[in-house]
This record gives structure tokens, sequence and C-alpha cells, in this order.
């Protein structure tokens, strides 16, 4: 069902941009220690994970899994507040890093994506075998969040007793459009100089061979990017095949899991009109919407000096039932 969200932004962040941008600022010298283990894929790729302490195979606290966003890791400031949080629960936090995104070049061509979900699937078995008596739970955070959407659509059967969705791109088209319109351009232009920086290291190492280190650097938007790399690097047509078979919105009434999807229709990453445009929801999930909130942004509070990560709140409290 859709309900609106008990989200109230802090008096001196009710702006989109900041909201979105200010979480990343505040958020610059926290750190959180985190144990780095390697797991290897059946297609002979690795990710790495960033978990919140050793963990034995007997362990029997609840482990609740996390996905970064486009270009993120277990720094970016999202992923470090949730993990903290998780930790502080007394439970067990464990980061899945998508290929290439640990700060080691994946060995393949292949590149994660909006839509991939054999890594999560590969990892998510792991967890399964190597620690049965936890109850888990995962959380994705923007592109992390599509890919979980498409995953627990795919996989009825899987290890999860409660899943977030956060601040998704559920239609990839209209969010690539929302992105390359206005102030949005700026955030655009961060990420496509990731990507293209990522690209260029496989370029060199001779694992992309389809596109010209001269062509990479006209890359000016996502859906450029998506088209000239995404799309046939992973075996789409084009970028809109991509964004027709990747996409999370029409695949929600899949989901048969208790799961708590989050979104602001101030995000400047997202079109909130198509991402809303849903006919039916399945009973168990509650779909959140705050006017606002920016993009993985929900700072709440009356001290600027104090600010509250709103987000660190609503998800454990979510979980809890659960776990």
């Amino acid at each position: 069902m859709f309900t609106k969200s008990t989200f109230s932004p802090a008096w001196w962040l009710k702006n989109a941009h900041c909201q979105t941008i200010a979480a990343k600022f505040f958020r610059r010298h926290h750190t959180i220690n985190t144990t780095t283990e390697t797991l290897e894929l059946p297609d002979g790729d690795f990710i790495d994970l960033a978990w919140t302490e050793q963990v034995s195979a007997d362990c029997s606290r609840p482990i609740v899994a996390v996905l970064h966003g486009l270009e993120g890791s277990k720094n970016s400031h999202y992923a470090k507040g949730m993990l903290s949080a998780i930790k502080a629960q007394g439970w067990v936090g464990v980061l899945m890093h998508f290929r290439g995104c640990s700060g080691r070049p994946n060995r393949l061509a292949k590149s994660y994506h909006s839509g991939q979900t054999c890594d999560v699937d590969h990892f998510s078995q792991y967890l399964a075998t190597h620690y049965p008596a936890a109850k888990k739970a995962i959380v994705g955070f923007s592109l992390g969040g599509n890919v979980l959407t498409r995953y627990l659509a795919e996989q009825t059967q899987h290890i999860y007793q409660a899943a977030c969705v956060i601040c998704a791109p559920l239609d990839l088209s209209s969010c690539c459009d929302r992105i390359n319109s206005g102030f949005s351009r700026v955030y655009q232009k961060y990420l496509v100089d990731m990507l293209k920086a990522s690209t260029l290291k496989k370029i060199n190492a001779q694992l992309v061979n389809h596109i010209a280190p001269h062509h990479l650097r006209k890359i000016r938007s996502i859906r450029e990017f998506d088209q000239l790399v995404t799309a046939p690097v992973n075996g789409f047509r084009d970028a809109n095949d991509y964004y027709q078979q990747a996409s999370g919105r029409d695949v929600l009434h899949h989901i048969h899991a208790p799961c708590l999807v989050i979104h602001a229709s101030d995000d400047p990453f997202l079109c909130h009109k198509n991402i809303t445009a849903i006919n039916q929801l399945p009973k168990q999930m509650t779909f959140e919407v705050s006017s606002r909130g920016g993009h993985v942004g929900f700072i709440s509070g009356k001290n600027p000096f104090k600010p509250t990560y709103w987000l660190e709140q609503r998800i454990p409290e979510f979980f809890a039932r659960y776990l």
C-alpha cells in the first residue's frame, strides 16, 4: 500500500539539493571499521564483502545485507551510516560491493548494472550456506534498490525475512531524463566521470574493446554511457532495451516478502510521476512517499550541529519486526 512518510525535514534543510548534498558533507569524516572478504563468482570474477565484524558459522544474531548505489562503496555516506546503525542494534552488517566498486578492478568486461541480480543471488546463497542459524534482511540504496527489487521478484524463495528499497530508480528511462535536466546535471556529471574512469581502466586492460578512449571522453550523460558501454557489455541491444529489461517498477507485484519502499517526491535523481505510476502493490509491501528528503538524504532534527539521519532509524525499526 502507498502511505505518507512520517519523515519531516530539518527546518534548515528543506531544499532537495540541500538534503542530497548535506548528507555527504556531514558524514565525510564518519568512519566504521570493516573486515573484507572476497567472494569468488561462478563466471571467474569476484566481489568484495565488507563485514562490520568477523562472524562464526554458528552465528545466530541477525545479519543485514547492504547494497550500495551507482559507483558507491562501503565508504559512501549512506553505507557507513547504515552499517553503523545495524551494528548499534547488535546485528551483523555486510555490504556487498558490486563488481569493480571495492577499489579493485574486476576481471571481466561484464559490469554491474541496475538489473544484474546474479551476483546478489550468489552472495545470498553464500550467506544461507555459511550462516544458516541467522535471520537475514537486506536493504538496497538507489541503483542497489532497483537491483534488489529485481532480485526479490525473481527469487521468490530467497533467504530474507524482510527488505528495504531506498530511493531506487524503478523506472530507469525516465530517471535518466530527470538527472539530465536542471541542476541535477551536476550529479550526473559526477557519476558519469566516475563511470568513464572505471571504463577507461577496462579499456587499458583490454577487457573492453568496442569503444575507443576518445569516444568514451565524449560521453556526457548516463543515457549515452548506457548506450555505448552498459548495454553492449552486458548483452542488451541498446540503452532502451536495457532500461526496459532492468527497471524494477513493473515487477514489484511479484515480491512476496515483507518490503518497505521509501521514496521522496523531490528526489533530484528520480522521476516521481513514473516511479509511482503503479496500479497495484502486494499486500506485504509498504511504499512510503515523502514530499521531501532529496536523494538518500532524509535529514531531520532541530539542531544544525546534531543532524538526525532518519533512514537509520526507520530501516532498523522496520527490520526489528522480522528479526
